[in-house]
């Protein structure tokens, strides 16, 4: 793999600038259907990972991950949201998923976006000097 070059960057300017947030299908057993899950945005991933890492907080960070990542269904639809007597709109997720579902969802979000450790690798061991 050739390295990359200020003058590939500027070739692929508008493509860069252009990207669009990817999205992945999930099969949920549990429901006996598939969901489509995006990529988060760089502030949504951070804002998840800083509530993980609150106690007070970290019950709470896979339920909203997952509530603003799931695009179909839209798990932010009003109808849905009364249909079901949601006081907070997160509280959608943990009555359709069941926790280890919910669990999973998130990690295949954080996946996708790249927060896995997994979007870069190291090519070579060696040390140069």
């Amino acid at each position: 793999m050739p390295k990359l070059t200020i003058e590939e960057l500027i070739k692929q300017k508008e493509n860069i600038k252009g990207r669009k947030l990817r999205t992945q299908t999930l099969k949920v057993d549990s429901l006996g259907a598939e969901i489509v899950i995006q990529e988060p945005k760089r502030e949504l991933a951070l804002e998840t990972l800083e509530m993980a890492m609150d106690d007070a907080r970290s019950d709470s960070a896979d339920p909203h991950i997952v509530y603003h990542c799931v695009i179909e269904p839209n798990l932010k639809d009003p109808t849905l949201q009364k249909e079901f007597g949601c006081t907070e709109p997160t509280d959608i997720v943990k009555m359709i998923f069941r926790p280890s579902e919910i669990s999973s969802i998130s990690g295949h979000i954080m996946e996708l976006g790249g927060f896995n450790g997994k979007a870069v690798t190291k090519i070579n061991d060696d040390l140069k000097n």
